[in-house]
């Protein structure tokens, strides 16, 4: 079977919101990597990661996302993950393997993009 792998960008509010599906793996994650440079390059320097839809995450994918956060941070950005405990197909993946790593406290983690663009942070507790 195989699963395409798709970014697509909007915004709400303040915020550019890229939705990500499919795989994020090694071929797929410098396609995630070149859209972040290019809303930095733009100047939107408020970013949501929507990841509900990332079926499956490796080391290159989770790679990709320490370094957004790096690379907003420097910005004096903001980045905003979208991981809800049941997302994709039977829970979410990336949730799981960032918790796995121990990473997952380092990102400011929402449940839905309501709460990811709302004015508050309302991060989930890691």
């Amino acid at each position: 079977m195989v699963v395409a792998f798709n970014v697509t960008g909007g915004e709400r509010g303040e915020w550019a919101v890229l939705q990500v599906s499919g795989e994020l793996d090694l071929v797929t994650s410098p396609v995630l990597r070149q859209r972040v440079h290019g809303e930095v390059a733009e100047g939107r320097h408020s970013l949501v990661l929507d990841l509900t839809e990332v079926l499956f995450c490796d080391s290159s994918g989770v790679g990709v996302l320490i370094a957004s956060r790096r690379l907003i941070r420097s910005c004096q950005g903001r980045l905003r993950l979208i991981l809800p405990a049941r997302g994709a197909a039977d829970g979410s993946h990336v949730n799981r393997v960032l918790a796995a790593l121990g990473v997952r406290r380092l990102f400011d983690v929402h449940p839905d993009l309501d709460s990811a663009t709302g004015d508050e942070p309302r991060p989930l507790s890691a």
